[in-house]
Order: C-alpha cells, then sequence, then structure tokens
C-alpha cells in the first residue's frame, strides 16, 4: 500500500471517494474504512462465532476478501453493506468449516399439544422478530441468551433474517437452501424462541 497523510481522510466524504481511494492502495483509506465500520463489522461477526477470537479471525479475512473484491464491487449498494454481506458470508463459512456433528434438532424446544390440537400453555403471537424483541432494553439481555440456545442451523436463519435483517432470498442462496425452507425454518426458530422466552419468564416469576 502506498503512504499517505492523514490529513486526506478528511477529504473522504462518500463511499465513491473512500472506495477509489482503497482501490488505489492508500493507506489511510484502510484506516478510515476500520474506523467508520470496524466496530459494527466485528458485532456482526461476534454475533455468529460467539467468541471474540473468533470473530477477529473472521473479520481479518473478511477484510482481505474485500479487498481482493475491490474492482468487482459496483457499488450497487452503499459501501458499509457490502461489507457486511461478505462479514456474514465469511463467518458463515468459519460455521460449517468446524460443524462436525448432525444438525440438532428443535423438536424438543417448540410448544407441546393436547389431543384437541391445542397448546398445553397458551401462547402469544409467534410472529414477533427477534430484532423487536432486542429493541426492548429490559429483555436484550434475556432474549440474547434464548437465542444461543437455539440449535445452530435454526439459530444462524434466525440471526440472518431478524438480526441481520437480510432478505429471504439472499438467505436462501447463502445457506444453499430454498427460500420456503428459510421461511419454514424461521418460523420454527421464532416459536422455539417464544417457549424459550416464556419459560424463562415463568422460572424468573417463581424465583422472584
Amino acid at each position: 500500500m502506498h503512504g499517505g497523510g492523514s490529513s486526506a481522510s478528511a477529504a473522504v466524504v462518500d463511499d465513491q471517494a473512500l472506495l477509489t481511494a482503497l482501490r488505489a492502495g492508500h493507506e489511510w483509506a484502510f484506516e478510515t474504512m476500520v474506523r467508520l465500520y470496524g466496530a459494527r463489522l466485528l458485532a456482526v461477526a461476534r454475533r455468529f462465532t460467539r467468541n471474540d477470537e473468533d470473530a477477529k479471525d473472521v473479520l481479518q479475512s473478511a477484510y482481505l476478501s474485500a479487498f481482493l473484491a475491490l474492482n468487482d464491487f459496483e457499488g450497487a449498494c452503499q459501501l458499509s453493506t457490502w461489507l457486511h454481506r461478505i462479514v456474514v458470508n465469511t463467518a458463515l463459512m468459519k460455521l460449517r468449516s468446524r460443524r462436525r456433528k448432525p444438525e440438532e434438532s428443535i423438536e424438543v424446544l417448540l410448544p407441546a399439544f393436547q389431543e384437541d390440537g391445542h397448546h398445553v400453555e397458551q401462547f402469544s403471537e409467534w410472529s414477533t422478530p427477534a430484532d423487536q424483541l432486542m429493541e426492548r432494553k429490559e429483555t436484550r439481555a434475556t432474549v440474547r441468551a434464548c437465542i444461543e440456545q437455539l440449535p445452530e442451523n435454526y439459530r444462524v436463519v434466525l440471526k440472518l433474517r431478524d438480526i441481520e435483517e437480510l432478505p429471504t432470498q439472499e438467505v436462501a442462496a447463502m445457506l444453499a437452501m430454498t427460500p420456503t425452507a428459510v421461511k419454514v425454518r424461521l418460523h420454527r426458530a421464532r416459536q422455539a424462541l417464544s417457549t424459550l422466552l416464556r419459560k424463562e419468564y415463568v422460572s424468573t416469576a417463581v424465583t422472584s
């Protein structure tokens, strides 16, 4: 990379200017990119890897992938959005590379039914996305903890759709699934999350 004055970073006012500087190999451009997006991208990586060391590895690999693909980036979306997609893809690749056991079943986390077809317990609406639950400050930590209890194959779909807010079609392509399979898995993940949350709050009420 070529050197550049630190004052030059002040001239970077939009994606295109920063992208041009990155393609030219200016060190200040890389530093600017890390300053602008690094913390957010690391948080994204951490949501999938669940530990700092793996998250940092993912982010470094994602930066490398981004630099190798700079000339292919056509600017159809914001630079931050493009980097976000690369980090998510890199994290998914890491998860796939270390997956040695078969997919876990989610059945034990789903609500039980009576013989007449009604739920054993009365549950509220299933369709509340996890990101809306996370917006409630008092429930955020509990929601995070319950999400981590989901089997990985359902947890990843829930995070991609509800937390990262990626469209169904894109999630399907990332996971080599059909859009319908993504929707079914998301629905079941939300069901399981709702069940876990209800149990958590019942437990809290009993012990308090």
